[in-house]
């Protein structure tokens, strides 16, 4: 849920149990953030040398990924999946390094915190008035074979981070006066409950024995169900991105893809802000696994509604209007004018916006 509750503790706590069971275990990458007892564990597990990047005049350490690699370990331990890596490296983020190393054969731990979630980054923070920037896709999470919450009270990490066992003095009362609040770690620790909660319903296999008489083969040839299919209207905007990711939970929740869509005015050009904000929501698209699409229409009503019947859209998520004026507010508001002009059966939810302070997390 937080720094401080024991993730890399316990990663090398499994990578010595591992070792003792007979695998072969390095650590590729680790991070004891000055904290004596995480040092100490880590001995007597072979560690490959970190590598030295320079950057702006200033050394930095990275995870040595050719090193480890060449090194092959049945076990990597690979600690803060969500690492930014300093220019140079072969990768932008850490989370692609790991990609690298599993498919070398290598199985990898590794450790993230909640807030780290790509889905999550509005809901974060919203909750703590705190804007994680390093976020990794959800679908890294998803494609782990075993997720372990490493759960702590509130009232226990507050303890911890007093005593010193999380930052150094200088940085404690700052940090128990902005993150680290009981109202936060309390939030942070359901939206964690949650999610892992999420992660095991989502690995359920259910296992059927063969059908064995003729009409339980025919039952079974019976088409299922066509399921949801859900649809985001999104604008070229900031606040779009809350939508996306909104939507995207939303869209997992219903076991369902996700499509958005900007109703772009015909002969509007994509330059400027606007192409800053596209590019935003393409790469944004890109890190959850969603479609983005553009229709270009002077009707948002009629572009979106094209596109509901095209792809079979049971479910339309739209962002909230501001305030209409004048003779504005005589108009039928936007969602009723959808579901008007979509098929029958067609959903349309409003995702209410949450102001807050915006304070930035490294």
């Amino acid at each position: 849920m937080a720094a401080g509750v024991g993730k890399t503790y316990r990663m090398l706590q499994e990578g010595h149990a591992e070792q003792e069971a007979g695998r072969d275990v390095a650590i590729g990458y680790m991070e004891p953030h000055k904290r004596p007892e995480t040092s100490v564990l880590a001995e007597g597990l072979e560690t490959v040398p970190r590598r030295r990047v320079t950057y702006r005049d200033t050394d930095l350490e990275e995870m040595d990924l050719p090193a480890l690699l060449a090194r092959a370990p049945e076990l990597a331990l690979i600690d803060e999946l969500a690492h930014t890596n300093a220019p140079g490296a072969e990768h932008e983020k850490r989370y692609e390094d790991v990609r690298d190393v599993l498919a070398a054969g290598i199985d990898v731990f590794s450790t993230v915190n909640v807030q780290h979630l790509e889905s999550l980054n509005d809901q974060v923070a919203e909750l703590t008035g705190t804007r994680v920037r390093e976020t990794i896709p959800d679908a890294v999470l998803g494609k782990a074979d075993e997720v372990v919450l490493i759960d702590l009270t509130p009232e226990a990490l507050v303890q911890r981070l007093r005593a010193g066992k999380v930052y150094p003095g200088e940085s404690i009362e700052a940090a128990l006066r902005n993150f680290f609040t009981v109202e936060n770690l309390l939030a942070l620790r359901e939206v964690a409950l949650r999610q892992v909660a999420h992660e095991v319903e989502a690995k359920r296999l259910v296992i059927e024995e063969p059908l064995g008489t003729r009409e339980e083969r025919v039952a079974a040839e019976v088409p299922k169900a066509i399921g949801e299919r859900l649809l985001a209207l999104v604008r070229p905007q900031p606040s779009s991105q809350r939508l996306v990711r909104r939507a995207w939970r939303s869209a997992q929740r219903l076991g369902t893809g996700l499509d958005l869509l900007w109703v772009k005015p015909p002969g509007q050009p994509i330059e400027g802000e606007v192409e800053r904000q596209v590019t935003a929501l393409r790469h944004l698209a890109s890190v959850l696994g969603a479609t983005f699409l553009i229709e270009e229409s002077d009707s948002l009503v009629d572009g979106a509604a094209q596109v509901v019947r095209e792809r079979g859209i049971t479910y339309i998520m739209v962002g909230e209007s501001e305030q209409p004026r004048g003779l504005a507010r005589l108009r039928e508001p936007l969602p009723q004018r959808l579901m008007r002009a979509t098929p029958a059966g067609v959903d349309v939810r409003i995702v209410a916006h949450r102001g807050f302070k915006d304070r930035e997390a490294e």
